[in-house]
């Protein structure tokens, strides 16, 4: 990413969020390590089983469907073997049974048995309130290009 971290600045009001949003974004931020360190259980969980989820993920796949998102979860999970991976919320927004997160995924990862290189990944994700709880419906990560725009929008 080109921007610095202080260019981008944060838009979350955390006294906006509700309570039981807030423990889901934890929850997704543990589950996120722990996908990086090869164990997809803890994030699959936190997925709807409806037919209606979707993934757009950064290596490619574009999947609907609870069947097909958990076999890519699996798959994409035995491409790390560790290292240090932190998510960051640029924006959070909520309606009463819908709620956004816009922001980064960052961290140095081994993938495929290499040695841990920078990774940066830009994610959008999806949450729906379904029976009391919010779960996750769609995800759109991918690798950040180069802002072409840099310097020029001024």
């Amino acid at each position: 990413m080109d921007r610095s971290d202080s260019e981008m600045k944060t838009k979350i009001n955390a006294t906006q969020i509700p309570a039981d949003l807030r423990q889901t974004l934890d929850r997704v931020r543990a589950a996120t390590v722990a996908i990086g360190q090869g164990d997809p259980e803890p994030y699959m969980r936190l997925w709807s089983r409806a037919d209606d989820v979707t993934l757009f993920g950064a290596w490619g796949p574009c999947k609907q469907g609870w069947d097909e998102l958990s076999q890519t979860f699996r798959w994409v999970a035995t491409r790390f073997r560790g290292g240090e991976l932190s998510c960051e919320e640029i924006i959070v927004n909520v309606s009463d049974d819908l709620a956004y997160t816009v922001g980064y995924e960052r961290g140095a990862m081994a993938v495929d048995g290499g040695e841990p290189q920078p990774m940066c990944i830009r994610v959008t994700q999806l949450y729906r309130k379904e029976a009391d709880d919010w779960r996750l419906v769609h995800r759109h990560g991918d690798f950040a290009p180069t802002d072409q725009s840099a310097g020029k929008l001024d």
